[in-house]
């Protein structure tokens, strides 16, 4: 039941209580969301690259670290607000950090398939990445299906100039997602005719639907939202947290047509990912092929993607010299940006990347 308002409590406290409500609902918000400064340095279809402005007075260390955010979510997840910014945190701590970003999908660009962001985005990024920072190798970081993008464009181009793979809330083996049950349910009894065609006549799935789709994973939540605004009124500091996120969540971007059903027919219905091998237009992805140090951290209430889903790649990159399967706290997205982030998922990338900084991968010849 929510609390009511209580006269015994500090006159202070019930004026900050109400003042923060004020600002949440009516005043547009108590987070600051101002993007950390980048400016672009390359562009491609579907490809914006950043790179983010030095930090002032704080001496370069480290090699370069390429963030690769998921399809359908803005690139803001890795700089959701001023303080809770994972891109932040690289800037204030001297490495070279770059994005990138694929933008609102238009015209064609919706009918792209996965292919496309393994072949053609991220292979240009990173060599645009090392060549920025005097040709030293790239660190990758990337949340869900960056974690996929960045680890199979690993597998299939062992030239490009990759130090290590950090993934967070990756997921592996779909089976293992209890959400998708259903779908695969109605995909077996229909041979996914019926969602499979409704795709390919859609041509990409609308933002609106990405949104209730990743809010839909988290429903409870959500239902109890209201009560949980009020019972934490003086909590000024979760209040601006709840506001970011509702930001990413309110804003996801369209997915591609060609992708969506790429994922729905070989990672939901088949689960072809978790054998570490899919045969795609181009490429034949193979993880046991990844020769460089690989992390996944897995969230401890991640619904969309649990810990057996995400952590099932450590059997999978067996040519790897270091494979990290940490858990921490937190769903979807808190595991990546939530408030106990920086003391938990941060600090597993920060002490993985730091540990192969100085150790060069393996030769592949």
């Amino acid at each position: 039941m929510a609390r009511v308002l209580d006269p015994r409590r500090p006159m202070a406290i019930r004026r900050q209580s109400v003042l923060n409500l004020w600002d949440f609902l009516v005043k547009g918000g108590i987070a600051d969301t101002t993007r950390t400064p980048s400016e672009i340095i390359d562009t491609g279809r579907t490809r914006e690259l950043h790179r983010y402005d030095k930090a002032t007075g704080v001496r370069s260390k480290g090699l370069p670290v390429l963030l690769v955010p998921p399809l359908g979510a803005q690139a803001s997840c890795f700089d959701l607000r001023r303080g809770l910014s994972l891109a932040e945190d690289f800037v204030s701590r001297g490495r070279p950090t770059y994005l990138v970003d694929y933008g609102p999908l238009k015209g064609e660009d919706r009918l792209v398939g996965i292919e496309h962001f393994v072949n053609d985005v991220l292979p240009p990024a990173i060599r645009k990445v090392s060549e920025d920072a005097g040709g030293r190798d790239v660190h990758l970081v990337g949340w869900c299906m960056g974690g996929l993008l960045s680890l199979a464009t690993t597998s299939i181009y062992d030239d490009l100039p990759i130090r290590s793979v950090a993934m967070v809330a990756s997921p592996f083996d779909t089976s293992k997602i209890p959400t998708l049950r259903p779908i695969r349910a109605i995909g077996k009894v229909t041979d996914g005719r019926i969602v499979g065609t409704a795709l390919k006549a859609a041509g990409s799935v609308p933002a609106p639907l990405v949104s209730i789709g990743f809010k839909a994973t988290a429903l409870p939540t959500y239902l109890k939202k209201p009560r949980t605004l009020w019972n934490r009124r003086e909590d000024r500091e979760f209040l601006g947290q709840i506001q970011a996120v509702d930001i990413v969540m309110n804003n996801m971007l369209a997915y591609p047509g060609r992708a969506t059903l790429q994922v729905y027919q070989r990672m939901a219905l088949r689960n072809e990912l978790a054998t570490g091998r899919i045969q795609g237009p181009t490429h034949l992805i193979d993880l046991a092929k990844v020769t460089v140090p690989v992390m996944n951290v897995a969230g401890s209430s991640d619904v969309l993607v649990p810990q057996a889903a995400a952590h099932h790649v450590g059997g999978l990159v067996t040519g790897s010299p270091d494979v990290r399967l940490p858990v921490a706290p937190g769903g979807h997205l808190g595991v990546l940006t939530g408030t106990r982030a920086p003391d938990t998922t941060w600090r597993e990338i920060h002490t993985f990347l730091t540990d192969y900084d100085r150790r060069r991968r393996p030769s592949t010849t």
